[in-house]
């Protein structure tokens, strides 16, 4: 098939390089010139295992090329793909704006019958306004569809070639057909393509978002309980994960979730429910319990030093919000690392792939390390907030001759209490 995608984003930028990798025909469009002019030389915005490689290889057989000009891709499209951003406003709510600046963009150049894809994360509704947006401005015939996504940031090309599932929102059985035969190629192993109306697709990813959003809290609201009672909260969850009807995913306890998708979606489902006058105080509570859950690590770091951080350094292990990523949008080591600082600690950070994210957000404030043994030389105590895999299996007695003051503050409790006292640590983790 002929493809658009508009919008050379995480989401945008995944989408088209893995449908040309199966065989499509994919033109990226994106407005910011800068970033287009970047990927036509191969490079890539965004660090995502697997991608950089994909790209090369559909740039270099001429599947997958990149534009400026998103009438003359659409024109040369049967499936025009939306995968703009939709950033939270102050209310929570999404905005829509580059959403319907793209319908207005794509009605005059629809040129033949295509299929309006929604990629983005949009409120139950918005793939029939942009329908009515785009209807309003031309008379070329046309459908308009939902397909939400499920990526996870670190593993998305594998989660879009083998994905869980594939949901399609379509009232036009045409429309749902070309999909189908769009989608085929990824769920020959069986996983399901699911079709219905486009609300309820939209709704999905919100849940979908929701749910595991509510597990995270919900652990790690426990996990403070756990920590009150005198209970471990890993072997609690051993236990509780064991139940057939539970599972273990997404029952991690640390310093809260972030990223680009669930704190917005939860926030935008919670505003969507407010404006109904359908209020949902278990998203709400997710929501704070989150909010609140990097306070946690800071609060047993300044319990440690008698509120006094005035003399202390710290080292950071982990930027990202998690691992695989250089996305730090809603990172937990942001309010983390603000809160030391304000507490008059010198910070000195590392995490793998980061670093220049950082910079645009602390700027000179702290030290960026070259290595995470680096980050550490000289500190009264390492703080993790990433679980990145090369933090798993330290040499902690190099980390007992680096630091100042032998003290862990692992807020993802990667490591073993019992091990680690063991070899003359103080340890802090969370729910332990």
């Amino acid at each position: 098939m002929k493809i658009c995608v508009i919008g050379a984003g995480y989401v945008g930028l995944v989408t088209a390089t893995c449908l040309a990798d199966i065989g499509n025909d994919c033109i990226c469009v994106d407005k910011d010139e800068r970033k287009i002019a970047s990927l036509e030389k191969g490079e890539i915005p965004i660090y995502e295992p697997g991608l950089s490689e994909l790209v090369e290889r559909s740039r270099r057989e001429g599947r997958l090329s990149f534009t400026t000009s998103l009438p003359d891709a659409v024109q040369a499209s049967n499936v025009v793909f939306i995968a703009v951003g939709t950033p939270s406003l102050p209310n929570g709510g999404p905005d829509l704006s580059a959403i319907f600046s793209v319908a207005e963009e794509i009605a005059p150049a629809i040129n033949s019958y295509k299929i309006i894809v929604m990629k983005s994360t949009v409120p139950p509704g918005t793939t029939e306004r942009v329908s009515a947006a785009i209807a309003h401005l031309t008379k070329e015939r046309f459908d308009a569809v939902s397909n939400p996504e499920f990526l996870k940031e670190g593993t998305a090309v594998d989660d879009f070639m083998m994905p869980d599932r594939v949901i399609i929102g379509a009232e036009n059985g045409e429309a749902a057909d070309v999909m189908k035969e769009l989608y085929t190629p990824f769920v020959r192993t069986g996983r399901p393509i699911i079709v219905m109306d486009s609300k309820s697709a939209e709704m999905t990813k919100y849940v979908s978002n929701g749910l595991l959003a509510t597990r995270i809290s919900f652990i790690n609201e426990m996990a403070n309980l756990c920590e009150r009672f005198g209970a471990d909260v890993n072997q609690v969850r051993q236990g509780v994960g064991a139940d057939s009807r539970i599972g273990y995913k997404f029952l991690f306890p640390g310093v809260g979730y972030g990223g680009s998708c669930f704190p917005k979606d939860v926030r935008a489902l919670i505003n969507a429910a407010n404006e109904l006058g359908c209020p949902v105080p278990i998203l709400e509570a997710a929501d704070s319990v989150n909010r609140n859950q990097p306070q946690i690590l800071v609060t047993k770091i300044l319990r440690h030093h008698n509120g006094d951080l005035s003399e202390k350094r710290l080292g950071i292990w982990g930027l990202s919000f998690k691992p695989k990523t250089d996305d730090m949008r809603e990172a937990p080591s942001i309010p983390i690392i603000e809160e030391l600082l304000k507490a008059g600690a010198k910070v000195h950070a590392y995490d793998p792939v980061a670093i220049d994210q950082a910079k645009h957000i602390f700027g000179e404030r702290i030290t960026y390390a070259a290595t995470n043994y680096d980050a550490i030389d000289g500190a009264d105590g390492l703080v993790l907030i990433t679980e990145w895999n090369e933090f798993r299996r330290p040499d902690f007695d190099r980390i007992k001759k680096l630091l100042r003051t032998p003290v862990i503050f692992d807020g993802r409790n990667i490591y073993d209490p019992r091990q680690v006292r063991e070899q003359g640590f103080t340890y802090y983790g969370i729910g332990v």
